[in-house]
């Protein structure tokens, strides 16, 4: 295939989807990703499509926001990577919320196997994937559907989590730096993030390699008040993707890496359930990592719904983000 047609390619398959891979651009087209990020350098050059670390998308900046549809092609196998490493950080009887998005969804998905669950969300595609488990109690907030994601926002949802108390939240977005931590680019989805992010004693954020590194209008999650990553193994080549992974360690962000198998000290906690394949390569916490605040339960869970608040106020976060 001649460069011409590659890139013709490329730029059918960026308009499509809204968003590819560049491992998915280099199998439609047969050939390297070397190549193919050769080709996407070249339209970008163009105005044709914009860069993102490890993929293409369609031009637009920091106001662009693909909608389900797209993003549900994107990095798929990472996506379900991501979501059976943690599926092995919830335990039994926890409750715990879950936000939108594509890598949320396959979360979820893997939830359902989980006795005594709560879940609180604002996603219907979450609470979709829950419906039929007998054993899982789905709580939805209230609030306006937004149809391009399938999630509630607006006021409504975010006055039903006030007073809410949960062990972990488990959140998705559109980037992921260390100087800026978890973004979108929708003002009413962030707000609603930031609410269940303040439910919740733990922030565990899932992103594959795409988002590492991508910036978007609105912050959800400052880089401080990230307890843990769960991400893809970036690929050789990308050193940018690397490099944001290093420098969100160096912050005390705890990173599980899908992929390869993990030694005796490297498993992230409930590992050794995962299907094989699945195991995570590191877990690495550093000087500096966050502490689990404690587990909530279901119980606790529907109290704190009847307006009985738990005892203690929630640990101060750190205000000062390292600036690079």
């Amino acid at each position: 295939m001649f460069a011409a047609e590659r890139r013709q390619l490329i730029l059918e398959m960026v308009r499509a989807n809204g968003a590819v891979s560049l491992r998915e651009l280099a199998r439609v087209v047969q050939t390297s990703e070397v190549t193919v990020r050769r080709d996407v350098r070249a339209l970008e050059a163009e105005g044709l499509l914009d860069r993102r670390h490890g993929g293409a998308v369609l031009p637009g900046g920091f106001t662009r926001e693909s909608g389900f549809p797209q993003k549900s092609h994107l990095a798929t196998a990472e996506k379900t990577a991501i979501a059976d490493l943690a599926a092995g950080l919830v335990e039994e009887g926890e409750a715990i919320v879950v936000g939108a998005g594509t890598t949320t969804q396959e979360l979820a998905r893997r939830l359902a196997r989980v006795p005594g669950l709560t879940v609180v969300t604002n996603s219907l595609l979450v609470a979709q994937a829950l419906a039929h488990a007998n054993r899982v109690e789905v709580v939805m907030t209230g609030g306006t559907l937004r149809g391009s994601n399938y999630a509630l926002v607006g006021s409504g949802a975010e006055q039903s989590l006030q007073g809410l108390r949960v062990s972990r939240a488990f959140l998705s977005g559109s980037g992921l730096t260390a100087e800026r931590g978890l973004s979108t680019s929708n003002m009413l989805s962030a707000s609603v993030d930031r609410a269940l992010v303040q439910a919740a004693a733990e922030v565990v954020v899932l992103a594959d390699h795409t988002k590492l590194g991508a910036d978007t209008m609105f912050q959800t999650v400052p880089t401080n008040v990230i307890t843990r990553l769960v991400t893809d193994e970036p690929p050789a080549h990308d050193d940018r993707a690397g490099t944001e992974l290093q420098a969100l360690a160096d912050q005390g962000v705890q990173i599980a890496v899908t992929g390869g198998a993990a030694g005796p000290d490297e498993a992230a906690p409930g590992a050794d359930s995962l299907p094989a394949g699945r195991q995570p390569r590191r877990d690495v916490p550093l000087p500096g990592q966050r502490r689990n605040h404690g587990a909530g339960s279901g119980q606790q869970l529907r109290s704190a719904l009847l307006g009985e608040q738990p005892p203690g106020e929630r640990a101060a976060r750190v205000a000062d983000m390292r600036r690079r």
